[in-house]
């Protein structure tokens, strides 16, 4: 049986980049992963759309996004962070470990911030250091309006515009510089294609200054330290040199694709899985949907348990379910990073016939003619 993955990290890996991965070890310090590195910090300005730096540091995506907290403040300072999800609760609780005065605006989960509660926000505590988005909730598969909110609050504060871009990154439109972000994070075994264990940070101006102030305790996750040896093409700390070489292949993949396109394969992929599960009945959870995963209710009468099972025993497709409140109650298709068309058709094929073998009643086949509909129409 073939093993199929459509969970919204790790996500499937290229056949070319787990080659190149596979090849024999380089030194870090040589000027052969120098070249490597070079050409890495140059592809990920063009991911993020951006001239300012992109740094690579070898922890996962909550490391890059603790590396901000530690890096961009201080004890004491406040910031507004976003809680629509399992990961916006994670970047609520993270900061308050370092003193950080954090100022929770709950979001129902399946929603996205306002700007009135964003602007509500920012006019009482008008001391606020940094605001933090998240722009697509993993938990939820909500996607939420950074541009937009960005603008907001570059017009009614000072403060840093922080992104957690883990799943957004290389799924959603992302311009950083243009939008005004400061810093938005993302990890390497999302929309970058590769295994676990890197993350990959971009900074503004207004960013790289605050590193300078920041009286935070740190040390590996020192992004000031990073920017120096950033300068080199260098890192401060032995990378995860195999990651490095593999995120160099998969990044000259997404140029050789162009952004734009790889946007738009998003998109359309989305649209296409959200096409088929309504075609045979499911209901959809969130109500601003992600272009990195498709959050679908578990339809009555069938057991999450049994249903998740047959799915992966039977077919061979590993997806993610819910969480929390709504473990059992939701599942999680991914269509972030190395997937196609014909992926959408057998995900939803799958879907089908595990469904009919849990006993749901519908239309066998009208997910799988939804999805190529849906693929035909764009």
């Amino acid at each position: 049986m073939k093993k199929r993955l459509f969970t919204p990290g790790p996500t499937p890996i290229p056949e070319t980049v787990m080659l190149k991965m596979a090849e024999p070890i380089i030194h870090h310090r040589n000027p052969e992963f120098n070249e490597i590195f070079t050409r890495v910090n140059k592809n990920l300005r063009y991911l993020f759309q951006t001239e300012q730096p992109v740094l690579t540091l070898t922890c996962s995506g909550t490391g890059g996004v603790e590396a901000t907290f530690v890096s961009l403040f201080s004890p004491g300072d406040t910031i507004i962070s976003f809680n629509g999800g399992k990961f916006g609760e994670r970047w609520v609780k993270m900061p308050k470990v370092y003193g950080l005065n954090v100022i929770e605006i709950k979001v129902e989960w399946g929603k996205t911030p306002t700007e009135e509660q964003l602007l509500k926000a920012l006019h009482e505590h008008p001391e606020t250091k940094g605001v933090y988005l998240t722009h697509s909730e993993t938990s939820t598969g909500a996607a939420t309006d950074v541009k937009k909110l960005a603008k907001v609050i570059r017009e009614n504060s000072n403060a840093l515009v922080c992104v957690d871009g883990i799943t957004a990154i290389g799924a959603h439109e992302m311009r950083f510089d243009e939008w005004g972000i400061d810093a938005c994070v993302t990890g390497s075994q999302k929309g970058l294609m590769i295994p676990p264990g890197l993350a990959f940070v971009a900074l503004s101006k207004r960013a790289v200054a605050a590193t300078e102030s920041s009286k935070m305790p740190k040390f590996y996750l020192d992004l000031k330290r990073a920017l120096k040896s950033y300068e080199g093409n260098d890192t401060p700390w032995t990378p995860a040199v195999s990651l490095v070489v593999g995120v160099d292949a998969a990044l000259q993949k997404i140029v050789e694709e162009g952004i734009e396109n790889v946007w738009s394969r998003h998109r359309r992929l989305a649209n296409a899985i959200r096409a088929g599960v309504s075609a045979i009945g499911l209901k959809l959870f969130s109500e601003f949907p992600s272009y990195a995963v498709t959050p679908v209710w578990v339809p009555e009468g069938v057991e999450w348990k049994q249903f998740n099972k047959i799915l992966k025993g039977k077919f061979g497709i590993t997806i993610a379910g819910g969480q929390d409140d709504f473990t059992g109650k939701i599942f999680r298709i991914s269509h972030l990073g190395y997937y196609d068309e014909l992926d959408m058709i057998t995900m939803i094929g799958a879907l089908e016939l595990t469904l009919k073998e849990c006993g749901y009643k519908f239309d066998l086949g009208a997910g799988v003619k939804g999805v190529l509909q849906s693929l035909a129409s764009n």
